[in-house]
């Protein structure tokens, strides 16, 4: 090439501007690239203004639904499948209730909802879990009305416009109801509460309810369906509830001194303060410990329950076991300065069998007596370490019809005494040779006084043909002991009781035995134990004056019980 000479360019001299191009995935990258950041810078916007938004209007919500003071702990807010939102340390203050614990605590709690629920009022949410409920009902003296924004909130006239929030359903575990009390050195009522659904839980409206539950004592497990609320701020105790509940497996052996295991079916309604509830209970294996004889007790119930401090009135109480039944009325309350609840009760029995009762009761097999019974008495059950036996205590009036002694050595001693009570001596000499006394029904009457396990009778009148038998004295539960005295009056005189050689000696002191218009009155005793009773003249006790009754020897007289009168419902 010469000087001058001018060089055309080639294509190969300099690349051609087409192979600055792209591939269309180059390009789709840095779109989608693109889209990310601002999606991303969207949703950290959205979640900066999501999160404060969300955690007022929830503590808004729960601050004007219960009149409270709220408080929250930790909350957090995420986008990625709507609004998924969690929280810890909620507690909710009442300002009509004068105490440093609040009313309801959640330790952590969960739910999701749409994008578009925030813009809806009320807010909907579709289900919440809820971990470590506690639910804290103060005692009646610390519910009173306190200062705070609600009062200026009212008094100005002012139409709430907080946002409500209207939940679908709340399933909770790990839930623990406390019902305070106001009596000193009382613990307040504790309930377990395993599992705890809520439905419907929306502002000014009932909440239906399932819950399963452990009963304190006695231990149990209860399931209950129902409806509770709407909540009453101002009153509490006059919150509406109602439902169905099932009680199962409750082991009576928590009360020492009875066994059995428990199950009960009913239903309840009215409000916290006034729980008139209904239903039966069914024990197939009801036992007094001390006697250790198990019966198939059922019982129909009639009410009131005070679900602030627990305390019962029952209105009444029907019972069935083994061929009898009774009615009984009174309550069961919170004992003043003890730990346990006081039982009240008075009982009547108009269809029952003195058997029945004895094997209840009484360590004997079999029972000493049979025959009808009608029967009035008031227990009263304190509470206290002891068993039951020791420590209930009864007083009351019966009357058995038709009765007869299931001892044949003490059933044939009152056979021969009625023949030779109305001087048929010849016919009991020949019974009793030929062991074929004839049964002898007998009427009883009396008072009795049980405390410590003992069964104190007075004025205790026994009838039977030819002879009337007023009598007082002791018998022990446990049928180990009893001790009794007094006075045989009989239609016949002293010797044609006795009859014979030995009837003509004592001809010359009929007139000494005759008193009061019998032919024969004799001072007696009866002691010894169930398996070993011991008859006899007491010859050497003096008669006490009329209208006295006679005072068992070597016994103690049993104090008087006092049975309180409780309140009426």
């Amino acid at each position: 090439m010469t000087k001058g000479e001018v060089v055309a360019e080639t294509p190969e001299a300099f690349p051609s501007s087409s192979g600055l191009k792209h591939s269309p995935w180059f390009w789709a990258a840095i779109c989608v690239l693109t889209i990310a950041v601002v999606l991303i810078a969207t949703f950290e916007i959205l979640l900066s203004r999501a999160e404060p938004i969300l955690r007022a209007r929830l503590v808004q919500s729960l601050s004007a639904r219960f009149h409270s003071r709220v408080e929250m702990g930790a909350f957090e807010v995420s986008l990625l499948r709507g609004f998924e939102v969690s929280g810890k340390d909620l507690a909710i203050y009442p300002y009509n209730v004068a105490s440093n614990v609040p009313m309801f605590s959640v330790r952590h709690f969960a739910f999701r909802t749409g994008y578009s629920s925030l813009l809806r009022s009320p807010m909907h949410i579709g289900n919440v879990d809820v971990e470590g409920l506690r639910i804290n009902l103060p005692p009646r003296s610390e519910r009173r009305p306190l200062p705070g924004p609600l009062d200026d909130h009212r008094r100005s006239g002012e139409k709430s416009t907080v946002p409500t929030i209207f939940v679908a359903q709340m399933d909770c575990t790990d839930t623990v109801l406390t019902v305070g009390t106001d009596k000193p050195g009382k613990l307040p009522l504790r309930f377990v509460i395993r599992s705890l659904q809520l439905r419907s839980v929306g502002a000014g409206k009932p909440m239906d309810f399932t819950a399963s539950l452990t009963n304190p004592k006695p231990v149990g497990q209860i399931e209950s369906r129902g409806f509770f609320g709407p909540w009453n701020a101002d009153h509490p105790g006059a919150t509406s509830l109602g439902g169905t509940y099932s009680f199962r497996n409750a082991d009576l052996g928590t009360f020492k001194g009875i066994g059995g295991i428990l199950s009960s079916d009913g239903g309840y309604q009215g409000t916290l303060d006034k729980i008139v509830v209904d239903g039966t209970t069914d024990t197939p294996d009801f036992q007094v410990k001390i006697s250790g004889y198990k019966v198939a007790l059922h019982t129909e119930f009639h009410a009131i329950v005070d679900g602030t401090d627990g305390n019962t009135y029952l209105q009444p109480v029907k019972a069935q076991f083994l061929h009898s039944s009774l009615i009984a009325q009174g309550y069961v309350v919170r004992a003043q300065g003890e730990a346990g609840r006081h039982t009240y009760l008075d009982v009547t029995m108009d269809q029952a069998r003195i058997e029945d009762l004895l094997r209840l009761a009484v360590r004997t097999d079999p029972p000493v007596m049979e025959g009808q019974l009608k029967l009035h008495t008031r227990l009263d059950l304190p509470p206290g370490p002891q068993d039951v036996a020791h420590k209930l205590r009864l007083q009351g009036n019966f009357a058995i019809v038709n009765g007869r002694f299931s001892n044949e050595k003490i059933q044939n001693k009152v056979d021969e005494l009625s023949l030779r009570s109305q001087g048929e001596i010849e016919l009991a000499q020949q019974k009793e040779r030929e062991a074929k006394l004839a049964i002898v029904r007998s009427q009883m009457r009396g008072d009795f006084n049980l405390a410590d396990a003992s069964l104190n009778l007075s004025n205790l009148h026994y009838d039977i043909p030819g002879a009337h038998i007023k009598l007082d004295g002791i018998y022990s539960l446990d049928g180990a002991r009893f001790n009794f005295t007094g006075t045989a009056d009989m239609q016949a005189t002293i010797s044609r009781m006795v009859g014979g050689w030995k009837g003509l000696l004592l001809m010359p002191f009929d007139r000494v035995f005759a008193k009061n218009g019998a032919g024969t009155e004799v001072p007696f005793k009866v002691d010894g134990t169930k398996s070993d009773p011991h008859f006899g003249l007491d010859l050497g006790r003096r008669n006490p004056p009329p209208g006295k009754p006679a005072i068992p020897r070597q016994t103690k007289k049993t104090p008087p019980i006092g049975i309180g009168v409780g309140p009426t419902q």
